[in-house]
C-alpha cells in the first residue's frame, strides 16, 4: 500500500511505536525504499518515568528490554559502568530478577525509580534504594509494566 502512495498508519495501544519493539523495522524498510516517515508524538512510558524519577534527566541511557539470557549479564556488567541515567523497560516476570541484579552490580544503595503502568489507570511510582525496592516487590503482586530507572553513577567503576 505505501508503494502505491497511499497513506499507512501505524498505532499502537501500548506505547509509542518502534520503542521497544519491532516498528523499526517498518521504518526502516519505508525509507529504505524513499517511502516519506512521519512521526506524531504519543505516550510513551520512557519521558515521563524518567522525569519523574527525580534522577538527573541531561544525560540518560535508554536500554529498553534486557536480553532475556543470552547476554544479560554482559548488558548489565556493562551498562553498570556507564556515568549517565539509565533506563531499563521489563516486564512482571523479570522486575525482582532485574532488582536482584542491580543489587549485584550497583551494590544495594544505589538509588532506583520503579514507575509502573505509565499513563494508565494504575499508574504508580516507586523510589529509593535497591535494597528497599527489593523489599517492596518482594512482598507484592507483580503486574503490569514497568520502567526501572537507575541514578546515574557519580564516578565510573
Amino acid at each position: 500500500l505505501l508503494q502505491e502512495d497511499l497513506v499507512v498508519s501505524l498505532v499502537s495501544d501500548a506505547g509509542t511505536p518502534g520503542i521497544s519493539d519491532p516498528g523499526f523495522l517498518l521504518v526502516s524498510k519505508a525509507i529504505e525504499k524513499n517511502i516519506s516517515v512521519f512521526c506524531l508524538p504519543g505516550p510513551t512510558a520512557l519521558i515521563p518515568a524518567l522525569v519523574q524519577s527525580g534522577f538527573p534527566t541531561n544525560e540518560f541511557l535508554f536500554i529498553g528490554f534486557l536480553p532475556h539470557k543470552k547476554g544479560r549479564q554482559k548488558k548489565l556488567k556493562e551498562i553498570s559502568k556507564q556515568k549517565s541515567t539509565q533506563v531499563i523497560y521489563e516486564s512482571p516476570h523479570r522486575l525482582l530478577k532485574l532488582i536482584e541484579e542491580i543489587i549485584l552490580y550497583y551494590g544495594e544503595d544505589k538509588r532506583i525509580s520503579i514507575s509502573k503502568e505509565i499513563t494508565k489507570l494504575h499508574e504508580t511510582h516507586y523510589r529509593g534504594t535497591a535494597k528497599e525496592m527489593h523489599y517492596i516487590f518482594s512482598s507484592l503482586s507483580i503486574k503490569g509494566e514497568y520502567v526501572v530507572i537507575i541514578e546515574k553513577n557519580k564516578t565510573s567503576k
